[in-house]
């Protein structure tokens, strides 16, 4: 099934989860993927970085470079945009899980 949903449509869905995530608590990439999978999403680095950074590139998230272990580690945390951003989304699917339930 996954197959028939337009990847566009599930990098939406995705930038979703990961906005709500940031709001939550500043990640890193390899723990979204490990959460993403939790929702049936099967992403790689190869796709959540790029989103990532598209994301930052629109003031979504932002990044801060932390030593982890002797390991720089890119942890993301939410903006106030993406925090609108986000309060828009939930608005939004309120409205559609509404017009869902009438189909």
């Amino acid at each position: 099934m996954k197959n028939k949903i337009p990847r566009k449509l599930l990098l939406g869905f995705m930038q979703i989860h990961i906005l709500i995530q940031a709001k939550k608590e500043p990640f890193f990439g390899l723990w979204m993927i490990e959460e993403l999978k939790n929702y049936g999403y099967q992403i790689s680095p190869g796709t959540i970085y790029p989103l990532l950074t598209k994301m930052e590139n629109e003031n979504l998230l932002k990044k801060e470079v932390r030593l982890i272990n002797g390991k720089n580690r890119n942890y993301y945390f939410i903006t106030d945009e993406g925090i609108d951003v986000l309060t828009i989304a939930k608005e939004k699917a309120m409205v559609l899980f509404k017009e869902l339930e009438e189909v």
